[in-house]
């Protein structure tokens, strides 16, 4: 029996780890060619070796000008592209670094319009732009401005795209925690008391890992009935009080 992913074209922006790595990693066990990115050259060259990838590229996907220079380089059609934007910028107004907060939009919603009118003309018809976003910001709460209205943004852009790229089908991955390098970053020493609350109190008993949203992003590349929604990955986290 062939592979889901057999003889098609697979970008992951932010592939060298975590969520990237880990789909990058498993459309290439289901026949994929690969082509990954991310900032750091080391590690995107140990990632590119470890996976086999057709190709790797090393920028930042926030310089306009590399960002265009790699999608015009880029070979046609291609099947699928995978955006995993970075982390979320929490800080109440009173500390927050304005310059950061600009930073963190640009990777969410500028990042995603310039991707889409980037990749428009390259993608296959049938084919997905996925983009990742989050569910922990949907309620707001001091600190929380910029990562809740990125939250909720995300989803409207996603639908709208949709509608006018296809039928190149857009959607949008919204996992809760995720047990990755830029969580362990993010949280420091309070990584492994999250991960323990987490093992108790989610339905699934267990913590999120890339692997489980590297297989819904593979699913979302091969069902060509989905477009324009958002899809939680998050362990039942949501449906929890």
């Amino acid at each position: 029996m062939s592979s889901v992913l057999a003889g098609r074209l697979v970008v992951v922006l932010g592939g060298s780890a975590g969520i990237g790595l880990a789909t990058a990693r498993l459309a290439r066990a289901e026949g994929a060619e690969v082509v990954i990115t991310g900032r750091d050259p080391g590690r995107l060259r140990t990632a590119a070796d470890e996976i086999g990838a057709r190709h790797s590229a090393a920028f930042d996907a926030d310089d306009a000008v590399a960002l265009a220079g790699f999608f015009a380089g880029l070979p046609t059609p291609i099947d699928h592209v995978l955006v995993t934007a970075g982390g979320p910028y929490y800080a109440p107004l009173a500390e927050m670094d304005l310059t950061e907060a600009r930073r963190d939009v640009e990777e969410h919603l500028w990042l995603t319009l310039q991707v889409a009118r980037l990749s428009a003309d390259k993608v296959r018809p049938g084919g997905t732009l996925l983009f990742v976003s989050g569910t922990g910001a949907r309620r707001p709460g001091v600190g929380l401005a910029i990562a809740s209205t990125m939250t909720a943004a995300m989803p409207a852009l996603i639908a709208s795209l949709a509608l006018e790229l296809a039928p190149v089908r857009v959607n949008l991955i919204a996992p809760g925690f995720v047990d990755t390098p830029l969580s362990a970053a993010l949280l420091g020493d309070r990584l492994e008391e999250r991960r323990e609350e987490l093992r108790k109190t989610l339905p699934i008993g267990r913590v999120v890992g890339p692997a489980d949203v590297a297989a819904l992003a593979v699913h979302l590349m091969t069902n060509t009935a989905l477009t324009g929604a958002t899809y939680d990955v998050d362990g039942g986290q949501q449906i929890l009080r």
